[in-house]
């Protein structure tokens, strides 16, 4: 498996138990990182991805909001709120990877982690981030990947 694809599962599982349990952020990294074999780069980036995901918490969540206005960010399922909330960060606030590749990536997570639905969903809102990303406004910061 790819370093990047398994940082992002990691970050997913990471970010899916703070959100549920709130946990403390770092505690949860390195012990997913002690569990799972991981390159330092692969760490760094997964570490990147769930902590700019928690420093942008409110910003992604508005942009949820607007991209899924029927479905208030609490309702969305636990496992599909995580996805989302990487993917936007990754594509938003960190910005190394396509956004079609992030997509693709965040649809692949939804197949195996989320419901039978999943994979629409997150598919179907991440689409409308990218139709509304122009008339966004830029952000306010962006998240540093330590390589």
């Amino acid at each position: 498996m790819r370093v990047r694809r398994r940082a992002r599962i990691i970050a997913l599982q990471a970010l899916f138990e703070i959100d549920m349990s709130n946990h403390n952020p770092v505690v949860v990294l390195n012990e997913r990182f002690s569990e799972k074999e991981l390159t330092p780069e692969g760490e760094a980036f997964a570490r990147a991805l769930v902590m700019g995901a928690l420093e942008h918490q409110q910003e992604i969540n508005a942009l949820i909001e607007r991209i899924a206005p029927e479905w208030p960010v609490e309702q969305i399922a636990g496992v599909d709120r995580a996805i989302l909330r990487l993917a936007i960060c990754e594509i938003v606030y960190i910005g190394q990877t396509s956004p079609k590749v992030v997509i693709n990536e965040a649809v692949e997570l939804a197949k195996i982690f989320g419901s039978d639905s999943s994979r629409r969903f997150i598919n179907g809102a991440l689409g409308a981030l990218m139709a509304q990303l122009p008339t966004l406004p830029a952000p306010h910061s962006a998240v540093q990947h330590e390589n």
